[in-house]
């Protein structure tokens, strides 16, 4: 939220563009782990950043989402549609658990364990892509019902 109490909100179209591309990216990271577990765990390191990028600093800082703000929403029309900011950070925070963990797989001549986290992480980005279904933001109402039910250390 907002000092003024409102939540942040943004354009859905820039979510899915990031979804794109960090799909593009998933998929290059996975094929050349077939010829490199170590170029694989470089690029999921390197996605690992830009994940982590997003779940701190919100899809309007996103390195992708940035290109989208300057170089594509000018060119579209008007936004339609909104949606707010704190799922999607939460989504990014699941996609770096998947990367890193996939990352270090690669790393660690654990190559079943990079495949399946990138492909996990495939998979959920190629939903919100293709569909728009977003599963970091549908499982967040869940994680933020049972934050608010866990007592404060």
């Amino acid at each position: 939220m907002s000092s003024t109490g409102t939540v942040h909100q943004v354009d859905v179209r820039g979510p899915r563009f990031v979804a794109w591309i960090t799909t593009g990216v998933l998929v290059i990271a996975l094929i050349v782990s077939g010829l490199s577990s170590l170029a694989a765990a470089v690029i999921l390191s390197l996605q690992a950043v830009v994940f982590a990028i997003g779940a701190v600093a919100g899809p309007r800082r996103h390195p992708y989402g940035m290109v989208f703000a300057s170089v594509l929403a000018p060119r579209l029309g008007p936004v339609r549609e909104r949606e707010p900011a704190a799922p999607l950070k939460f989504a990014q925070l699941v996609g770096l658990v998947f990367a890193v963990i996939g990352a270090a797989g690669f790393a660690f001549a654990a190559p079943p364990v990079g495949l399946i986290a990138t492909a996990a992480a495939l998979m959920a980005a190629f939903l919100n892509a293709a569909f728009g279904i977003c599963l970091g933001c549908q499982l967040y109402p869940l994680v933020v019902h049972l934050k608010a039910r866990l007592p404060d250390f």
